[in-house]
């Protein structure tokens, strides 16, 4: 191997050398775990510096970076992307859409009755022209599954290209900072590469492995990988492995890479996956056939073979991983695959449980999944109505009446009528559900998302758009939320004096100038840093962690170079580091001195200041900081900081020497030979204060107004914070969330717990009730006492519409709140890898006014789902009733099938787009917000419903019965099955059509607005579609002929058929007249509220489906709900977490073009938040898992279906 060449910009391999460790070596090193990874890396690589060796890297300096060594190495150790399956083809998608039950129901109805059609008749039977009709008829109806079926391929494929598109911005959104030529860069994930230093910090997401070089009190999250809950402490000699799709819980350090993409741990694991899948996909089929058998030959006494054996291969595939891991090898110990023909597999492994599909049902599917219940049982009663009262009225008529006998010659004539009729039956089932809703729902939350990616709000999962409409409560951070998060220090408390400016520098006493430029230098992130402004007319640019640079900025104002004590004391030479957490609230760093060793420490002022036995005076000498000094400061001092709105920060030091001659002052401590630099309790005590500083976070400018606005639509805003009591009321009055003449609470997190646990020390939901109604702030509060609050008002039932909360969060311990709200916010600026990961949206701006367009977005998709329900309804209404009577009265169905599937799978799927794409106004911020139970259609709707449909019911009927009359025409009443089209029925199915078409107009609205035009021109795409269909309507009737059953119109009339559509609008002017008040309650069948038996009946038919996949086509009721699976299919992949009944389908799914690890291990898993058992102790091993131990998750995110 040639010499390493350092050139002081990182270091490049050289064209004529080789690396010094291959892929397959650098695999086997991944495969240890703990300190057997450090013993293996020095016996056979002699290190982890002889490894960036062998690497051509250098652990300050990182890889050169130039395009050319970076494509070298990804030649050879491969890029940090998987490779993904092709996206389905346009032919799969058409595949998947003919399985839709009905439509196989009328493709078979037509076959049949295509084929009849060309059984020879005697002219008594009908004649030549009714045979030509049959044909034509059945022909038809083929043609328009066929594009219903295209248009629904269609409409997936662009869905799927759209959201893969989304899918990959979300991945570039993910960035991981490496050092490149000896400077600091953040890349995107799928950039990274083998010999890369990456700096991994609190709060990172791993995108790839690696071995620790620098560890800072660096704990990780390994329960992805073995199952386990508790952190592990990783260090250089202990355990330096470092895995991909791990979390960085706390601390800080420096890891190189050895495996990136599909040789990284989570890579090897998707790899194996998707080859189990295809290898194992024949074995699966061949283990149903032969569990079939089995139960044919043995019955109910026969003993049970186990299947669990075919898929031991798959998790014997995945077990060389991590080998040497004792945790997986106790996991895999727990968890053994029995031998084939063993009995245990099947008996002792549990199902996994559907209660938290309904737990995590956002609240539009809930109301969506019973309203389509409820359509598809009327509809299918309604149908078989229909198809009874056919065969009924026909056999009494021609078997009773006329006493015709059933004979040989006339079976072919007598079973065409049968499917004629049944056919009628089958298409009232079709118009009875609402086909467009699925793709309604579908339109309007990915016209919504892609709106929302302008307003800084980048959607991960699509139901958080339309949950957003019904928040009622949104518990927000302080900082850079409502704040800009541009921190400053205005004001300081150092050697007795209080500063409102910037100090003089140089008339600090000596001591006080070393140990405060040192102490904020040395005890901060290394990769905080303030950038000057190039022209150094504009503001300092701050890089990291803004307390810190807010720190690192006042020492720049008083004229120093914190950049010079770094340089003298690099972050590899920092002796120990306690990192900050949210349950320290503070960080320490110990460094070596001459005499010893010397402790930095700062954080919140009251909590270090009770820590603080010494003080500096005015000559920078320690004087003893008694209790009564430190009630002076606080109150002195902290206080009227904290009224201001400032953030406190104390900074303290202290020394520790290791021999008693060199102690010189009493605040120093001499180290016992048995010293624990472990027990941060123990080290950081006894401290001598240096400084206390009023840091500055102003409220931005446009928060008062959109938190006002939050409150007029009827949304709490609720600020939780880790700060002072004092300054978060300040700040919560500047904003508006506190108002002078109310009486709020404004509690810390310590007398919050107080109020809300009983005498056990349990949170109790009654005791909470008391609160939260009432509690503005919660300031010094723990992610736990967050997680505790928004649990607590979610959970509530105080109120009967319950609660919708929203919650932001930007840190690691952020992601139990984050779970557990209805939607959680991410701070795409200062979030954390781990909040992004538990959020379902990212707020790119960090500004809480993007809360409110979210808002905003989230009512909208809500009302343009409500305009198309109040729509279709009307639309399915008018067409079961014309339908059901036109068969009890005349045998026969006005509107033939094929027009009834052009209204209903045709012009009410453009409808959907019409109506999904309507911009939001600030007229929705002016209402009160739906809540979690309040129905979906509301009474006002239901009066346009019922309105609409009498109205029209009526016309229509006045048609039938008189329109021959009218018109002067001949009668179409009465005709032969296969008779020519007739102008009677044409005027009946075009006047439907106009007065569907007009009444789109009145559905745009639907809380009793007069102006139904309204905003019309802001919508280019609802004229557009509305024209065309008008269009498409006038060239159907005139040229449809025999294939639409319908005859050309004359201009007279066609006159009419307009004026009667115009008229619903006059109509709905009338409707709109009559109060609501009038409707009866019980009328609106669909608005009752779930009896106490309704969740459980929903659960069981939940686990039902999922248990019996296959079966979902055969339930006709629920067809609407496997329309809605297909069409929200794309909402699954941002949503999926590998759950047992999930891992097998993964292959099925949509993925985007490129996946980077990143993206695989947010789908794989996400921060556990429940209290339910962990999994990993007892996998399931059947033929729907296919996933090792490891893979065992505490939570899981249902489907959009289930």
């Amino acid at each position: 191997m040639a010499e390493d060449q350092v050139d002081g910009m990182g270091m490049s391999r050289p064209r004529d050398a080789t690396y010094g460790v291959d892929v397959m070596e650098l695999r086997k090193i991944m495969e240890h775990h703990k300190h057997e990874g450090y013993d293996y890396v020095q016996e056979k690589h002699g290190g982890v510096q002889e490894l960036c060796k062998q690497l051509y890297t250098s652990p300050n300096e990182g890889i050169s970076g130039s395009p050319v060594d970076l494509e070298d190495r990804r030649k050879v150790f491969g890029s940090n992307v998987i490779p993904p399956k092709p996206p389905k083809t346009f032919l799969q998608l058409v595949w998947e859409a003919i399985q839709d039950v009905t439509l196989i129901v009328l493709i078979v109805a037509a076959l049949i009755s295509l084929g009849l059609s060309f059984y020879p008749q005697s002219e008594s039977e009908g004649g030549e022209s009714e045979s030509e009709a049959g044909w034509i008829e059945g022909v038809a109806i083929l043609g328009a599954v066929v594009v219903v079926v295209l248009v629904t391929a269609f409409n997936d494929y662009q869905k799927e290209k759209q959201f893969r598109g989304l899918q990959s911005k979300i991945e570039h959104e993910h960035q991981f900072s490496v050092i490149r030529g000896g400077q600091d860069k953040n890349i995107p994930v799928g950039e990274i590469v083998v010999g890369d230093i990456a700096q991994v910090k609190y709060g990172d997401l791993l995108p790839a492995d690696g071995l620790i070089i620098q560890s800072n009190d660096l704990k990780v999250d390994e329960s992805s990988l073995t199952g386990e809950s508790d952190h592990v402490k990783k260090g250089e000699k202990t355990d330096p492995m470092m895995f991909s799709g791990t979390h960085v819980m706390e601390g800080s350090g420096k890891m190189l890479v050895t495996a990136v993409g599909v040789n990284s741990q989570t890579g090897i694991i998707f790899a194996l996956l998707g080859a189990s899948n295809e290898d194992g996909e024949k074995e699966r089929k061949k283990d149903k056939k032969d569990k079939n058998r089995l139960k044919g030959e043995e019955g109910n006494g026969g003993s049970r073979t186990n299947t669990a054996g075919q898929n031991t291969p798959y998790i014997e595939n995945i077990h060389p991983v991590v080998t040497g891991n004792n945790a997986h090898n106790n996991s895999n110990a727990n968890n053994k695959v029995p031998e084939e023909g063993g009995e245990e597999g099947e008996e002792k492994v549990p199902k996994p449980k559907v209660e938290s599909a309904r737990k995590e049902k956002s609240v539009l599917q809930g109301k969506l999944t019973k309203l389509a219940i409820q359509i598809g049982y009327g509809g299918t009663a309604v149908a078989v109505l229909v198809v009874l009262i056919l065969i009924v009225k026909f056999s009494v008529t021609k078997f009773g009446i006329e006493g015709e006998s059933w004979t040989a010659e006339k079976t072919p004539k007598y079973i065409e009528t049968f499917v004629f009729y049944f056919i009628i039956g089958v298409t009232v089932l079709v118009v009875a559900v609402p086909e467009g809703l699925p793709l309604a729902v579908t339109l309007a939350l990915a016209y919504s998302v892609r709106k929302m990616m302008d307003d800084n709000n980048l959607v991960r999962h699509l139901d958080a758009c339309e949950t957003m409409g019904n928040a009622t409560a949104i518990c927000s951070d302080k900082t850079g939320t409502l704040t800009t998060n541009r921190m400053t220090v205005v004001q300081s408390y150092m050697g007795g004096a209080h500063y409102k400016s910037t100090p003089n520098f140089k008339a600090l006493a000596p001591t006080i100038q070393e140990l405060l430029v040192r102490s904020i230098a040395i005890n901060s992130g290394y990769t905080s840093r303030v950038i000057p402004d190039k022209d150094g007319e504009g503001l300092p640019q701050q890089l990291g962690n803004k307390t810190e640079c807010a720190l690192l900025g006042f020492v720049l104002d008083l004229g120093q170079k914190y950049h010079t004590v770094r340089d003298e004391v690099p972050e590899e030479a920092l002796y120990k580091v306690y990192t900050f957490n949210s349950v320290r609230k503070s960080m320490s760093t110990v460094i070596s001195m001459k005499f010893g060793f010397r402790l930095f420490t700062k954080g919140a002022s009251e909590i270090v200041l009770k820590k603080c036995n010494y003080i500096l005076d005015c000559d920078g000498k320690p004087k003893p900081f008694t209790v009564e000094d430190q009630e002076k400061i606080v109150k002195n001092v902290i206080e009227p900081m904290a009224g201001d709105g400032l953030r406190t920060i104390c900074v303290a030091y202290k020394d520790y020497h290791t021999d008693a001659s060199t102690k010189t002052e009493d605040s120093e401590e001499v180290m016992k030979d048995n010293h624990d630099w472990e027990d941060e309790d123990s080290v950081v005590q006894n401290l001598t204060c240096i400084l206390i500083t009023g840091i500055q976070d102003p409220v931005r400018d446009e928060v008062p107004a959109s938190i006002k606005q939050c409150q007029s639509a009827g949304i709490t805003v609720r600020m939780v914070t880790g700060d002072n009591v004092n300054t978060a009321r300040s700040i919560a009055t500047k904003c508006g969330i506190l108002t002078p003449n109310e009486n709020f609470l404004v509690l810390d997190g310590k007398e919050f717990n107080k109020r809300i646990r009983d005498a056990n020390g349990e949170v109790s939901q009654e005791l909470l009730d008391k609160i939260w109604p009432d509690l503005r702030v919660l300031a010094r509060s723990s992610p736990q006492d967050k997680y505790t609050l928004v649990k607590g008002i979610i959970d509530s039932k105080l109120s009967t519409s319950r609660e919708v909360v929203a919650v932001t969060g930007d840190g690691t311990n952020d992601g139990p709140a984050l779970k557990k709200a209805d939607v959680g916010f991410a701070m795409g600026i200062s979030g954390t890898d781990v909040a992004k990961e538990a959020s379902d949206i990212i707020l790119t701006d960090d500004n809480f006014t993007s809360i409110v367009k979210a808002v905003m977005w989230g009512r909208n998709v809500y009302d343009s789902i409500a305009k198309f329900l109040q729509f279709q309804l009307t639309v399915n209404c008018v067409a079961v009733m014309v339908a059901f009577f036109g068969a009890c009265i005349i045998n026969d169905s006005p509107l033939k099938a094929i027009q009834m599937l052009w209204v209903n799978l045709i012009m009410d799927t453009l409808a959907s787009l019409a109506l999904a794409t309507e911009l939001p106004s600030m007229e929705l911020l002016k209402r009160k917000p739906y809540g979690r139970t309040k129905a979906l259609i509301s009474r006002t709707m239901t009066k346009n419903i019922l309105g609409h449909s009498i109205y029209q019911l009526i016309v229509i009927f006045v048609l039938l019965f008189e329109g021959n009359n009218l018109f002067e025409i001949d009668d179409g009443k009465y005709a032969k099955i296969h008779a020519p089209p007739s102008q009677h029925f044409t005027i009946i199915f075009n006047t439907f059509v106009m007065m569907t078409l007009f009444n789109e107009v009145n559905a745009r609205k639907i809380h009793g607005q007069r102006n139904i035009l309204e905003g019309l021109k802001r919508n280019p795409v609802f004229i557009g579609i509305w024209t065309g269909t008008f269009v498409a309507q006038i060239i159907l009737v005139q040229f449809g002929g025999t294939v639409f059953s319908t005859k050309a119109l004359t201009l007279d009339q066609w006159f009419w058929c307009v004026f009667l559509g115009v008229s619903t609008l006059l109509w709905g002017q009338i409707i709109t007249t009559v109060p609501t008040a009038v409707i009866p309650k019980k009328i609106c069948w669909w608005r009752r509220k779930s009896s106490a038996e309704e969740p459980e009946m929903e659960e069981e038919l939940e686990e039902e489906v999922d248990g019996m996949p296959g079966r979902r086509g055969q339930i006709l009721w629920i067809r609407g709900l496997a329309r809605l699976q297909t069409q929200i299919r794309v909402v699954n992949a941002f949503q999926m977490d590998f759950d047992t009944s999930q891992l097998d389908s993964y292959d099925k799914r949509s993925r985007p073009s490129v996946i980077s690890l990143q993206s695989l291990q947010s789908a794989q898993h996400k921060p556990a938040v429940s209290k339910r058992p962990n999994l990993a102790s007892s996998p399931e091993v059947d033929e729907n898992n296919s996933r090792g131990p490891w893979f065992a998750r505490q939570d899981s995110i249902p489907y959009a279906d289930e």
